[in-house]
């Protein structure tokens, strides 16, 4: 009875959790008065950065300016931006102290004319009206907004990635969130205005941070600039790793443990209740011959049933992952684990072919 507790309590946890704050689709072709600039930061990103470009020319609102920073790619980035007509800049050396990712945004930054800016990872893709509902949802939210984006996910190693990306929905849309002076922003896709960006002097003040986009967050909200997230589903998307396992393993490490620190308490209890609840169901496997395999199944399937509601709205898993969830969470194990090592030990995390040291200056 007491293993059926355990997990049902953790099962809660992740309802209690779970927000539907989806970005609501706008019929209407919202058009603001501000004039969007688009700016991308893209490295070695020729697969991805087709499906951004092409979604962007299908909008029902046409952007101002497109911006690609193209970060020193080793791949046909450059060739393929630049054959859609967008505006291409080459980044400069990146200077001491500075993110490569951070430096690549703050000289699109300098770049753009527009009033409002789109911040967009090479990997977004976008529905048609998508950029009509971010502009509206920023209106609404009377500060900056940011959205987790819907997981298109393809290849078995992709979708692996299931309970990282329930853990990110989790910590995004927390209603505990609320009033965390460190809440943070998505960095796959924020809209803040010009006046607040340079406010806090965008990413300029945080251009040491590995996590460039929860810091940012975080000046906002010192500045008095409110921040909201949303959940893209149905109107934002992207694919975060088609390449291979390895990026995806790089990718979710650099941060997977360093972002808990931001985290209000109140949010971390219920996500460590969740995550003990799932992994104590799992070892059904492991106690399959005794008196514990009943109710550790009933807990199995307790959460099989609720991944499979939630990820309807968070991305493309298939099935056999959700039914088998238990090698999800072996692979988070595994992230936090390699993120623990690069954080503990070697002091820096790999990205793209970059190292970036952890706990770097601050303004």
């Amino acid at each position: 009875m007491w293993l059926l507790i355990i997990i049902g309590v953790g099962c809660l946890s992740g309802f209690i959790l779970f927000r539907k704050n989806i970005l609501a689709a706008d019929p209407e072709h919202f058009q603001g008065p501000e004039k969007l600039s688009i700016i991308i930061p893209a490295r070695n990103e020729e697969y991805n950065l087709r499906f951004l470009l092409d979604s962007l020319q299908l909008q029902t609102i046409a952007p101002y300016e497109i911006i690609v920073v193209d970060d020193f790619s080793e791949d046909r980035t450059k060739g393929i931006a630049e054959s859609y007509g967008v505006k291409v800049i080459a980044n400069s050396s990146l200077p001491e102290g500075w993110t490569g990712k951070s430096w690549a945004v703050w000289n699109g930054y300098l770049q753009a004319s527009g009033d409002i800016f789109a911040f967009l990872d090479a990997d977004i893709r976008l529905k048609p009206n998508a950029l009509a509902s971010l502009l509206k949802a920023r209106e609404l939210s009377k500060g900056v907004i940011s959205v987790v984006p819907f997981h298109h996910t393809e290849k078995l190693f992709e979708k692996l990635a299931l309970i990282m990306n329930m853990l990110g929905i989790f910590t995004f849309t927390s209603v505990f969130e609320k009033n965390n002076a460190k809440k943070g922003l998505y960095g796959s896709c924020i809209l803040a205005l010009r006046q607040d960006y340079e406010k806090v002097n965008g990413h300029q003040s945080i251009r040491s941070e590995v996590l460039d986009d929860l810091s940012l967050g975080e000046k906002f909200i010192a500045a008095g600039v409110p921040i909201r997230n949303f959940i893209g589903y149905g109107l934002v998307s992207f694919r975060m790793y088609p390449k291979g396992i390895k990026s995806e393993i790089e990718g979710f490490s650099k941060g997977a443990v360093l972002s808990t620190s931001t985290l209000s308490p109140r949010t971390i209890i219920p996500i460590a209740l969740w995550v003990i609840g799932l992994i104590i169901s799992e070892t059904v496997f492991i106690f399959a011959n005794t008196s514990w395999f009943m109710p550790l199944l009933i807990g199995y399937l307790l959460y099989m049933f609720q991944l499979f509601y939630f990820i309807k709205y968070v991305g493309v898993f298939g099935i056999v992952i959700p039914v088998f969830h238990v090698v999800a969470t072996l692979f988070f194990i595994l992230i936090m684990l390699y993120s623990i090592y690069q954080v503990v030990f070697l002091r820096h995390v790999s990205w793209k072919g970059r190292q970036i040291q952890v706990g770097g200056p601050r303004d």
